[in-house]
């Protein structure tokens, strides 16, 4: 059997929505299949406002553009997460901090944020990693004590909640993408929410090379940017938001179908298994698992992974923590964030998965490690 780590699940009515759109005509950036997208968009998550972009990299990088912070502020953020969100610091001159990670959540620790704040701060950047949402609560209080913006990086979690309130409405500008293995996609793409109006004029007007004020089309007050998403994306997005909810409960229902299968093991002590904290709804972007250093100590992980592989198995190693790559590299100690790093895998997780392939998983995981 092969299993992918992820496939998108494009339909017939997505089909139909994109040809629509190019039938139309409307196929550029100012497109009202744009617009329509993200009115349902804001709607669905409950903001006021979002922005369409080209990738969730560019979302997360206009989010910030738009604040407007001044060069050489620090944004704090974890250290565990995909490369993306420090890089949309470093295209503004910002200076990202990383803070240490919850043992079990794998999100930025609320209180190791605390004591990374600088007179340089200026923002956090909370990530809800693999769909686990952080405790948005605390970083909050955090932001107001301390006089902090926050951008919210919600690329792997949406519809993710805390306190039922859903992650992408807290923060003063939040970023979600729509790549391929999300769980939704517009193939490339991401999407800006807010509730400030004058970020949300800022970030469509940057979005745009700054186009169009004092009714002059070609005129331009600002350095901005070419991050608009086109009518097919956006008529791809619009209907693949229809299902947005089918898809989400999907992935809980494989996450349970994923801890069931794999309870023998989490019971020996030989793997941990993602959780979901009262009042945290964690949507299992991915599924993923962190074996314990006594397995680790007896086969490693590359010949675990490898082992899934010959069976038709694809995987993911977790990220690899940010400053121990060469852009980012530090040698302050993050100790949580390194452990869960090294120990880490995602198996499969897309919207297209089956039973009978998490069966086939498990059951191909449970004989390798015996």
């Amino acid at each position: 059997m092969k299993v992918p780590v992820a496939t998108p699940d494009i339909t017939d009515e997505d089909v139909q929505k994109v040809s629509e759109c190019v039938k139309s005509g409307w196929v550029s950036g100012i497109s009202p299949y744009v617009t329509e997208f993200e009115e349902k968009f804001a709607e669905w998550n409950g903001s006021k406002y979002a922005t369409v972009t080209g990738s969730g990299t560019t979302a997360l990088h206009l989010a910030l553009a738009a604040l407007g912070l001044p060069p050489g502020s620090e944004v704090i953020m974890p250290s565990l997460t995909m490369i993306a969100s420090a890089n949309a610091c470093n295209y503004l001159g910002l200076k990202p901090v990383f803070a240490d990670i919850e043992p079990d959540t794998w999100c930025v620790n609320p209180e190791k944020i605390e004591e990374v704040i600088t007179p340089d701060t200026k923002a956090i950047m909370p990530v809800h990693i693999y769909g686990h949402p952080c405790d948005m609560g605390r970083i909050m209080e955090i932001a107001w004590d301390h006089d902090l913006m926050v951008v919210e990086d919600c690329a792997e979690a949406h519809g993710a909640t805390w306190k039922k309130k859903k992650v992408g409405t807290f923060g003063d500008m939040n970023a979600y993408s729509f790549y391929a293995n999300k769980i939704i996609t517009t193939g490339e793409g991401g999407i800006i929410t807010t509730d400030d109006r004058e970020l949300d004029d800022k970030a469509k007007w940057l979005r745009a090379h700054a186009f169009g004020k004092h009714g002059k089309h070609y005129w331009h007050d600002t350095v901005g940017y070419g991050y608009r998403m086109s009518g097919m994306q956006a008529a791809l997005g619009t209907s693949q938001l229809s299902r947005i909810d089918y898809y989400i409960n999907k992935r809980r229902l494989h996450a349970w179908y994923y801890k069931s299968k794999l309870k023998p093991l989490e019971e020996a002590g030989l793997i941990t298994m993602p959780v979901q904290r009262e009042n945290y709804e964690n949507v299992y972007w991915m599924f993923s698992v962190i074996f314990s250093p006594e397995l680790l100590s007896r086969v490693p992980r590359a010949s675990i992974i490898a082992e899934m592989e010959n069976l038709g198995i694809e995987t993911r190693t977790f990220f690899y923590p940010l400053h121990n790559l060469p852009p980012y590299w530090s040698d302050k100690p993050l100790p949580i964030t390194d452990d869960v790093s090294r120990r880490g895998i995602n198996l499969p997780s897309g919207n297209q998965l089956t039973n009978e392939q998490i069966e086939y998983v498990c059951d191909c995981l449970k004989e390798i490690i015996s």
